[in-house]
């Protein structure tokens, strides 16, 4: 009984584009892509932000286009 590990359970965390049934993640969507960025410019990883790895991986590709025409920064200076 001592050597019990403490477990620890998180909330299930679920995709909010297979919810919303959102399937192409539009680059110029500044709105959609503005939360899933860190205040450092970083991509929030899947773990933190919920997505499926499909809807990370299209996000990914969404973020870097809009980052390419100016639409996010690539990282904030301090």
């Amino acid at each position: 009984m001592a050597n019990q590990r403490k477990r620890s359970f998180f909330a299930q965390k679920i995709c909010r584009f297979c919810v919303e049934k959102i399937d192409p993640i539009l680059f110029y969507d500044v709105k959609i892509l503005k939360p899933l960025i860190s205040e450092r410019g970083k991509i929030v990883p899947s773990r933190i932000s919920g997505n499926c790895s499909t809807h990370q991986r299209k996000l990914t590709t969404a973020i870097k286009r809009a980052r390419n025409i100016a639409l996010l920064p690539f990282s904030v200076e301090h």
